[in-house]
Parts: C-alpha cells; structure tokens; sequence
C-alpha cells in the first residue's frame, strides 16, 4: 500500500473553439432608382375677375328742422330783364341794392320802403337818387341792408342806389355827383376817452 503513489488528476480535455459562423451572404448592388417621368402640370385656370367694390351709399342730407322759419323767395328775375348791382355803406349799415328798368317798385327787406323807414327824413333820402335823376318810375329796386340804425340803413341804400344808376344810365352821374349822392359819408361815432365820461364829455367839477 506504501508503494501505491498518487494519482495525479486527469487533464480537462481542451474545450473546442465556436466553429466560426459562415459569413454573411454579400449583399447584391443597389441599382440606382430609374428617374421618374416628369408629371405634366394642369393649365392655369384664369384669374378671376374682381368684383367691384360696394360703393357706400350716399348720406341722406340733414332735415331742416320744422321750427326755422323759412325765408321768403327772392324775386325772380324775368327774361331779358338786365340787373345793376351797387353797394351801399354808411356807419355799420351795409346795403345791397339791385336795380331793373320796370315801373318804380321800391322794396327793401322785401318789404316796401315805407312800411320799412318810419320817418319822412329816411324815406326821402332812400328816393334821392331816383328823384335827383328823374328815373322814380323807371326802374324798380330790391335793396337788401342790415347793420346799424334806421339812418344809417337810409344812408347805405342812398349810395348803393345812386351807384348801380351810374352803372345801368352813364348819362345820370352827372346829375347824381351834383347833388353829392355818390360820396361815400364817412363820418362815424367818435370813440370814448379815457379819464372823460365820453368822446369830449369830462367829469361833472364839485366845488365842495
């Protein structure tokens, strides 16, 4: 038994290698996709005409209102009939008269002249230049004036007056200028002074 010696362990027998796998089939080349044949376009459908624009409609013209009184007509002028102008100014009275050959109507305001001046004084120096030419029922007058006092609205509608006569008749100026109807008056109120009750009027003196 002394003699029996060890035995000694049996070699592992060497572990085999993975078989290598087969190598991968190669893969076939790719061929370039064939071009696609181009796609022909639809034809342009015509552009569409533009409709016009809605217009806005028009906005309805302001109504007057019922309690304005409504100015009388102004009369009208008939065929063939010729009008003269002349501007007339005293004071702050403006006139605005008008003159036509006709039978000697005299109007002023649409009212006649004496219903509108009072006083004989007004009246007469309205007539003046019909009566200086010799022509009060030649023509007839429509005068419009405002402004001022009944004298000054006379003064104006004189030289107004006397002004379209020279215009419609040449040959009356003479007469006109003679009686001074075609100067223009142009004497005003004076104005107030400082330190005096009024244009040239001073202050009451007190003796005590």
């Amino acid at each position: 038994m002394a003699d029996e010696q060890p035995k000694s362990p049996e070699p592992h027998p060497p572990a085999e290698a993975p078989a290598p796998e087969p190598a991968a089939a190669a893969a076939p080349p790719v061929e370039p996709p064939a071009p696609a044949a181009p796609v022909a376009e639809p034809p342009a459908e015509p552009a569409a005409e533009k409709a016009p624009a809605p217009q806005a409609a028009p906005a309805p013209a302001p109504e007057a209102p019922a309690s304005a009184p409504v100015p009388p007509p102004k009369p009208a002028g008939q065929p063939g009939k010729t009008y003269t102008w002349g501007t007339g100014r005293r004071k702050k009275s403006i006139a605005r008269v008008r003159i036509a050959p006709g039978t000697g109507k005299f109007l002023i305001n649409q009212r006649e002249v004496e219903n509108f001046f009072k006083t004989p004084q007004d009246q007469a120096a309205a007539r003046s230049p019909l009566e200086a030419a010799n022509l009060v029922k030649a023509f007839d007058v429509w005068a419009n004036v405002k402004g001022g006092g009944t004298t000054g609205q006379a003064g104006a509608v004189l030289l107004g007056l006397a002004r379209a006569l020279a215009k419609a008749m040449p040959q009356a100026e003479h007469a006109l200028r003679e009686k001074d109807l075609m100067t223009r008056d142009a004497r005003i109120k004076e104005r107030k002074k400082f330190g005096r009750r009024g244009a040239r009027r001073g202050l009451q003196w007190a003796k005590r």
